[in-house]
């Protein structure tokens, strides 16, 4: 029980996070194109979009996880 909560406290905090960096990137996009900078160049808004993919790809295969426990569980 304590990893099924772990696994959906961590999905939860890794699409919250994905959500805030594609906002930061439209926002970075926007004042990019004003001539203006939020992070600095730090970061460039396709960078921010990667890493935003990538904690989306870690959301879907936690789902996936769970979708097969939940299948395997269902059939024993």
């Amino acid at each position: 029980m304590l990893m099924n909560k772990l696994v959906s406290i961590v999905s939860r905090i890794a699409f919250a996070a994905s959500l805030v960096l594609i906002v930061v990137s439209i926002i970075e996009k926007v004042a990019n194109t004003t001539g203006y900078t939020i992070l600095k160049g730090a970061y460039t808004p396709s960078r921010l979009l990667e890493i935003a993919a990538v904690f989306l790809i870690l959301v879907i295969a936690l789902l996936l996880r769970q979708v097969r426990d939940g299948l395997e569980k269902r059939n024993a």
